[in-house]
């Protein structure tokens, strides 16, 4: 295998490695392509900000259209408050020993919160504020969510519309199934599954004298298959902006819409068969993606980035800084690498490096914290 970067050639070939490489050409037409086709469904744009934590990259998404976004955590919905994103979805069930921090943000921003359980509901109610909620609503995953079918389901929808405190944003899920093993060839199916029980769910409150203002679905996968979102109002796809391997398997993507790279540098060539880089699970992460543990593969390398064109290697090893790649390379050859998962990868480094072409144009800061 050639070095990508011969000495001398580019800027990258000067970068220190591992480095999280992001294309930003790439990234900016991936951005259009997701907003155009949710305004073409007649549906908003939420995206969810997890994947990239980047103000730069939330504020292009905000300035093509997105309307609102969604978070993880709580330090995501702070550091995205602080620089005016002024309507988010924590799409993550109430913590109950973070209340008081809800409460200060929500007084600062509009927070939109999810619950799913009778509990959550009380210890939002006995705040005594203000407070807007998403109901959740399993159409399938199994992770979490209330079911459709459930008295619950009913019960909670009313005690939030009735409560003096609490809005009721309306219902909220999230089609998780769609990234399982050998469910490229149903994802067009799941989502419309998605879709029906949730549509099918805000007609039954409605029916019962519920508002229910909004219906929320969204996956990356779902919504690249996705032909029909009547009776939706919002969506929430996040991984579309840098993609990965494991939505080039899954048909959301092709290799050369991947936006986000990991660069890293062969630091080892005893292996027999092998070369170890340095690029281990604290660049990589240990998402196995469509892989198995059978036969893993936490990457795989390109041959050629630019031409969208990858070569036969992977990543097969990584402990905590090393990689090893099943082929036989010399130290200092340097590779780029498409991650398993680009939500995981991102949030191993504290920078992207953003380039055009082989340019390096600007470094755009990761918020990455946790509490």
């Amino acid at each position: 295998m050639p070095k990508l970067y011969p000495s001398g050639v580019s800027e990258l070939d000067r970068l220190a490695t591992p480095a999280l490489v992001l294309d930003l050409d790439t990234l900016e037409a991936n951005l259009e392509r997701m907003q155009a086709k949710a305004d073409r469904l007649g549906v908003a744009l939420r995206p969810h900000l997890k994947t990239h934590k980047c103000l730069e990259i939330g504020n292009r998404q905000l300035a093509l259209g997105a309307r609102g976004a969604t978070v993880s955590t709580l330090f995501e919905a702070q550091v995205f408050a602080a620089h005016g994103f002024d309507d988010l979805t924590w799409a993550f069930p109430v913590i109950p020993s973070r209340i008081d921090e809800v409460v200060r943000l929500a007084s600062q921003t509009t927070l939109r919160l999810v619950i799913d359980s009778t509990v959550a509901l009380d210890l939002l109610e006995r705040t005594g504020r203000q407070l807007h909620v998403w109901l959740k609503v399993d159409c399938g995953y199994h992770r979490a969510g209330i079911d459709p079918s459930s008295p619950l389901a009913l019960d909670l929808a009313r005690r939030i519309a009735d409560s003096p405190r609490l809005h009721l944003d309306g219902l909220l899920t999230h089609s998780g199934q769609a990234y399982h093993p050998g469910s490229a060839d149903r994802i067009q199916t799941i989502a419309e599954h998605e879709r029906a029980v949730l549509v099918d769910l805000a007609h039954e409150l409605r029916h019962s004298g519920i508002e229910v203002p909004g219906v929320s679905v969204g996956s990356t996968p779902a919504m690249s298959a996705v032909t029909n979102l009547g009776g939706v109002t919002e969506v929430r796809p996040g991984n579309y902006a840098l993609y990965d391997w494991h939505q080039v398997c899954l048909g959301s993507c092709a290799v050369e819409d991947c936006a986000a790279t990991v660069l890293a540098s062969v630091v080892s060539s005893n292996v027999s068969g092998g070369s170890v880089i340095d690029a281990g699970a604290l660049a990589l992460s240990k998402d196995l993606g469509p892989s198995s543990w059978e036969n893993p593969r936490y990457g795989r390398v390109y041959a050629d980035y630019a031409k969208g064109e990858l070569s036969p290697a992977s990543i097969v090893s990584l402990s905590q800084e090393h990689g090893v790649v099943d082929a036989e390379l010399q130290v200092g050859d340097r590779l780029r690498i498409l991650p398993n998962h680009s939500c995981l990868t991102v949030a191993q480094f504290d920078e992207f490096v953003v380039v055009r072409g082989d340019e390096i144009v600007e470094r755009w800061k990761i918020w990455r914290g946790r509490n």
